[in-house]
């Protein structure tokens, strides 16, 4: 993967990443392009990934926006920790870009907090689990909502 930027979450880039869609069974992913979505990512911490010639390539958020509501009642979030949630461009995944990307995205979150990480990711996501634990990440705990299990994962220390 070329060179990537970071920047402020704007507009166009968030309707643009609530317009991904995804194949199944990454399509739990898919987002709807409404009012109250566009305000989450304008309004809390969410950063875009960007090329060198300024095209989206994902994004990440960090604390609150980043944790799977129903976690809190398992106890998930307890600790102290950054959470971090992240997306790429559907066109983008499978492809062998998740490691370098996600590379860039813990080196920008760890040049400017010191706290452990932690993440949470649907336990289908084997993709990403694997990729995950290849960052050193491990895992926490589980928890189920009424549809999708849950892993927490946790990572101590820098890349």
């Amino acid at each position: 993967m070329q060179q990537l930027f970071v920047g402020k979450m704007n507009i166009d880039f968030a309707r643009e990443i609530l317009s991904w869609r995804y194949e199944a069974p990454y399509d739990f992913y898919n987002n709807d392009l409404d009012t109250d979505s566009l305000n989450e990512m304008l309004e809390n911490p969410y950063y875009s990934i960007a090329d060198a010639n300024g095209q989206l390539v994902g994004f990440y958020c960090i604390g609150h926006s980043a944790q799977v509501p129903i976690g809190s009642l398992f106890g998930a979030y307890e600790e102290e920790r950054v959470d971090i949630g992240i997306g790429m461009k559907p066109g983008l995944t499978g492809k062998g870009n998740g490691y370098s990307f996600f590379a860039f995205i813990l080196n920008h979150i760890q040049n400017t907090n010191f706290l452990p990480l932690r993440l949470t990711v649907a336990k289908f996501n084997h993709r990403a689990i694997h990729l995950y634990e290849k960052l050193g990440f491990t895992k926490l705990m589980e928890f189920s909502n009424d549809s999708t299990d849950f892993i927490v994962m946790n990572k101590q220390g820098n890349l």
